[in-house]
């Protein structure tokens, strides 16, 4: 098992939510750029992430393969019900929505099937993410919300909450389990992003989109989840899934002064309130 402190467990954690705020706004240009669908963008950045892992980690011959299957499923599920909610309603309310269905997801599942309970820090902080999520979501006819974009985002959220579960239950190995989990989630994808186009059309686009994919590929999804795994092993599913929260901030600020997107005031609101969630079930950790 990876020992890994409290303080450093929230650090990994927190780094992997940064780079994971990155990694919309590369698929929303690669949506632009290279004519690329969210099944192929999420088939590669898994597949790229799982071809770097294995470079610099060599996991553990005795691994549990369910538990590989479920990380694995999982990833491919969450992944592209998020890029597709990025394509329906924008990378800022996609993210955020997302993330902020996410905690509720895992309270409720760590609370039944580890044991585990939020505390008072952490009650808030939940508390807080609902308050912000449906401020987020409020529709006030500016465009930016849509029915189909929100069903992508929880679709995300469940998806992601039963990886998060998953990888808190198993601690060994984190790094091993990232990678096993990409190649899976890969596979899964494979025969889709075939069928929807897995190469971009213009040929005179593929060095953007190569160097788009790589990045994709190297930070928000190999460095993102190698780290988020190993923080798993040291806080509790429901703290890491609320400090992962401090990703719409970064997503937000990218999808308005990058590309163009439009927040409303309530949405704003609602994402200083997840910030603030975040914030919560941290302080209760290191106590």
């Amino acid at each position: 098992m990876t020992h890994v402190s409290v303080r450093r467990g929230l650090l990994y954690v927190s780094l992997a939510a940064t780079a994971w705020g990155t990694g919309g706004a590369a698929a929303a240009l690669l949506y632009r750029i290279g004519d690329l669908g969210p099944v192929a963008v999420s088939f590669w950045r898994l597949a790229l992430g799982a071809a770097l892992l294995a470079a610099v980690h060599r996991p553990r011959p005795a691994a549990n393969v369910r538990h590989l299957l479920t990380t694995g499923v999982g990833m491919a599920v969450y992944q592209t019900a998020y890029f597709a909610a990025v394509a329906e309603s924008g990378l800022a309310v996609a993210t955020v929505v997302t993330l902020g269905a996410t905690p509720v997801l895992v309270a409720a599942g760590a609370r039944v099937r580890l044991g585990e309970r939020p505390g008072a820090y952490g009650t808030a902080g939940l508390a807080a993410a609902l308050a912000g999520l449906l401020l987020l979501t409020r529709d006030d006819g500016s465009g930016a919300f849509s029915a189909a974009g929100l069903a992508w985002s929880l679709l995300s959220a469940a998806g992601y909450a039963g990886v998060t579960m998953a990888n808190r239950a198993v601690r060994d190995d984190p790094y091993g389990n990232a990678l096993g989990g990409m190649a899976v989630g890969s596979a899964c994808l494979l025969p889709f992003a075939l069928a929807e186009g897995a190469f971009p059309v213009a040929v005179d686009s593929w060095p953007a989109v190569l160097a788009l994919l790589a990045y994709l590929g190297a930070v928000p999804t190999a460095l993102a989840y190698g780290l988020f795994f190993a923080g798993l092993t040291a806080v509790r599913a429901t703290t890491a899934s609320v400090v992962v929260l401090v990703e719409p901030v970064g997503a937000a600020l990218i999808g308005v002064l990058v590309l163009g997107e439009r927040m409303t005031p309530l949405s704003w609101a609602g994402a200083a309130l997840l910030v603030l969630a975040a914030a919560l079930p941290a302080l209760s950790e290191r106590r």
